[in-house]
């Protein structure tokens, strides 16, 4: 332990060692299972980790009698220990016996945060859904041309194209720099394998110093009975944030706070979320540079499916081509010569006339092979089924299957189209019945909001687009349009899949469907006025 500590503004290093012992470790090691315990313990023993991983090791000079009473005597060499490991992978057994010989054995001198990290990075790996991402877009300011513009509200060029140059180092430079000098963070960066995209991880805690007094066991409070203290350290109030940058995208995916220790409160859960937002203030003064300024703005995307991010908000194809239009975004190398709007011969449409002709040829062709039905509702029913089918696959096109790995589990809509009914047929009694009954209503609406103690983000967002409405455009909601208070909330593995599903049952009518039910608009909050989600202008572009 360092002699001297003082406060800091400095990052924490990855080469600082955790007690075994502590909750956070133990707990962090406890998810993972036995093949990926072993899997990891094996990338800790490579030769470019031993300065930040480094086992506990037999001295060469120790005596033979040294390690006789140790349940795990420390090996000689690194390749005695990785073969050790490599052993227990060709063996049965249990997870507790790994976690027991890391701890107690090869690290029982603790381990250090870029091991943490690489533990918390792995069980991601093995549990993708564990974390709740949104996306956000990165957007240039409008450089003040006046002295008097630079002392008003900043505003978002909408017609620049430009995306900041993203440097790791740099970044984190300047993104230290932004977080609260009475906290410490330790930073690690890493490539998933599978996807195009390059993971931070914060990890906060909420110490002045960098050195091992941030890591250190502390005692404090009242001793007990026996003599002992509570035991306390600084990852009872830690924090961990993931940010994922996609390549060659202006948008970044940012992870809801996970709390590192055992504390639960409400309080915790107020400063994890200060905390991120935070770090959602730091990232855009981090990515900017002189006379380039960003920031980020919310795309009301929310979910805990990364490949849905990198498919709705990435830099791919599909970006801004969901629903019935993904017929012009196919990721093979044969869609990419034959689906492409630019190609002379473009795909032929679901529902198209050629499309029908086809389906016309070979239904005429089925009726030639098969026997005609003996009952008519039959041949209703197996009609009525077909076109559903067809309605689905002109909506959706080649989106929205069960098994493509892109399933969004919640989308909240807030139906804001106001009623049809003719005011002018009303009298003016009846009207200003309409318009006390339409105020009631809301103000019941609020004050049930206000009794729960907690802003909805479907409000909240709704507030905010209907106040740039009326600033902008002047096209905001008229207080005499009365709309009745309707949510729609649909939830499960894959939301768009289901109600492709429900259009092919016939139970939705495909045909007069919104297109924001088929996901190609590319958000899970949003309003829908006259039919379209306002406000959140789809994907962006």
């Amino acid at each position: 332990m360092a002699r001297l500590s003082l406060p800091t503004t400095a990052r924490l290093s990855p080469s600082l060692r955790v007690d075994p012992a502590n909750s956070t470790v133990i707990k962090t090691l406890n998810r993972l299972s036995r093949s990926s315990l072993l899997s990891l313990v094996l990338d800790w023993l490579d030769e470019r980790n031993q300065y930040l991983c480094p086992p506990l090791l037999r001295r060469p000079d120790a005596p033979d009698d040294e390690d006789e009473d140790d349940f795990y005597p420390p090996a000689e060499s690194l390749e005695e220990l990785r073969g050790l490991y490599e052993s227990m992978q060709t063996r049965k057994g249990g997870r507790r016996e790994v976690v027991d010989r890391i701890l107690e054995g090869d690290w029982r001198y603790g381990l250090s945060l870029y091991q943490i990290a690489m533990a918390d990075l792995q069980y991601l790996y093995d549990h993708p859904g564990s974390l709740k991402w949104t996306a956000y877009r990165i957007q240039q300011l409008k450089a003040p041309t006046h002295e008097d513009d630079a002392e008003g509200p900043e505003k978002i060029d909408k017609e620049s194209l430009a995306v900041p140059r993203f440097h790791p180092s740099t970044f984190l430079q300047n993104l230290q720099a932004e977080v609260l000098p009475d906290v410490k963070a330790h930073y690690n960066f890493d490539r998933p394998k599978y996807m195009p995209l390059l993971l931070l991880r914060i990890f906060i805690i909420d110490s002045p110093y960098n050195t091992d007094l941030a890591v250190s066991t502390r005692h404090r409070g009242r001793p007990d009975s026996n003599g002992n203290k509570s035991i306390t350290t600084s990852f009872d109030a830690s924090r961990t944030i993931y940010i994922a940058f996609p390549d060659a995208s202006p948008h970044i995916y940012i992870s809801k706070s996970a709390t590192g220790g055992v504390s639960s409160s409400a309080s915790a859960a107020g400063e994890a979320k200060s905390l991120r937002a935070l770090i959602v203030e730091g990232i855009p003064k981090a990515l900017s540079r002189p006379r380039e300024r960003y920031t980020l703005k919310g795309t009301n995307l929310t979910t805990k499916n990364l490949a849905t991010m990198l498919a709705v908000k990435g830099a791919g194809r599909t970006n801004a081509a969901g629903g019935g239009w993904s017929i012009y975004a196919g990721t093979g190398t044969s869609d990419l010569k034959t689906d492409s709007p630019l190609q002379t011969l473009l795909p032929t449409p679901p529902l198209s006339d050629a499309s029908s002709i086809d389906t016309d040829k070979t239904d005429s062709d089925s009726r030639k092979r098969r026997r005609p039905a003996s009952d008519p509702a039959d041949v209703e029913d197996e009609k009525q089924a077909k076109q559903a089918c067809l309605a689905a696959q002109a909506r959706f096109g080649s989106a929205a299957k069960v098994d493509d790995g892109k399933g969004v589990e919640r989308l909240d809509v807030l139906i804001e189209d106001p009623f049809p009914t003719d005011i002018a047929n009303f009298s003016d009694d009846e009207e200003s019945e309409i318009q006390r009954e339409n105020d009631a209503d809301r103000a019941a609406a609020l004050s049930r909001q206000s009794s729960k103690g907690r802003r909805s983000t479907l409000n909240l967002s709704v507030l905010v687009e209907d106040q740039e409405n009326i600033d902008g455009t002047g096209s905001g909601r008229r207080d005499s349009d009365w709309a009745p208070q309707i949510r729609l909330s649909f939830h499960g593995s894959h939301v768009f899949a289901g109600i492709r599903q429900l259009v092919e049952a016939g139970i939705v009518d495909g045909e007069k469907m919104p297109g924001w039910m088929t996901g190609e608009e590319g958000v899970t909050i949003g309003a829908v006025r006259h039919g379209r989600i306002k406000g959140f202008k789809g994907s962006g572009l």
